[in-house]
This record gives C-alpha cells, structure tokens and sequence, in this order.
C-alpha cells in the first residue's frame, strides 16, 4: 500500500519507519525543537512532524511503544488513538507519564507506532429483538 505523506513544520524529523522486517507498526519521532521533560500524571501533545493521506477504508492506529510504557510508564490516554482517513493535520501523539519520575522527550525520540488497518463501516438495522446467545447481557466482569 503507498500512502502520501508530507512533511510539516520546522523541525526535521525521520518519516514513520518499520524498525523491523516484521513489525507491524512504524515508529513515530518526536518532532520537538528541544528536550522537554514529562512529569509524573502529566499528559502532552507531541507533534510528528508530518501529514498522511490514508486511503478510504483505512485508519492509521496509534500505539504505545512497550518498552517506554515498560522503563518510564509512558502511556497513550487515547490507546488507540485513530487518524482518520479524511484526516489532513499533523500526526500528533498523546504521551501520559504514569510513572514516578519526570521522564525527558528527546527531538526526534521514537516515542509511539503507527499501524495502518482495514475499517468497516457499519449500517444499522433497527429491530424489537436481538438473536439470543449463550452470554446474553452478562458483562462488566460477569465471568469472573
């Protein structure tokens, strides 16, 4: 699949990059000026430098990375967050430190991933019943 892309801003950043043959998602790169640091229960909106043009009937879905939730507890509120396919601004991510220490955003810092997926679009069908199933309306932990 080829997706437009455009590079936005002042600071140079590295496009989206699948780091592995494997990896289902590309790394996101903060494009910030200068290091700012995250403090603990903070949230803040990193730009990446870049607008997609995702074709129709897809979205991009933006992931946390594992290792930063694993080493900092650097989280995504949003997780996943969507980029629409009719959607023109610049990629941004949501960062949350739910760790116990301020952790420091680097230009250029791997900081999320971008996953491109299949959507389909629902068409409702009003109706007096649903179909049964075994589950019913058990929910909110009823198998527990």
């Amino acid at each position: 699949m080829r997706i437009k892309i455009q590079r936005l801003g002042s600071v140079p950043v590295e496009l989206p990059t699948y780091m592995t043959g494997g990896a289902a998602g590309m790394d996101l790169h903060a494009a910030l000026a200068e290091p700012l640091t995250l403090a603990p229960g903070a949230r803040v909106l990193i730009p990446c430098g870049f607008a997609i043009a995702i074709p129709q009937g897809y979205e991009g879905q933006i992931r946390a990375r594992s290792g930063l939730a694993l080493r900092y507890g650097l989280w995504l509120p949003n997780a996943p967050g969507t980029v629409d396919s009719d959607y023109r601004g610049e990629v941004g991510v949501i960062l949350a430190n739910s760790g116990d220490a301020g952790v420091e955003i680097t230009p250029g810092m791997r900081i999320a991933q971008l996953v491109i997926c299949p959507v389909e679009r629902a068409v409702w069908e009003e109706t007096t019943k649903l179909p049964e199933t075994g589950r019913g309306d058990g929910g909110f932990g009823h198998t527990s």
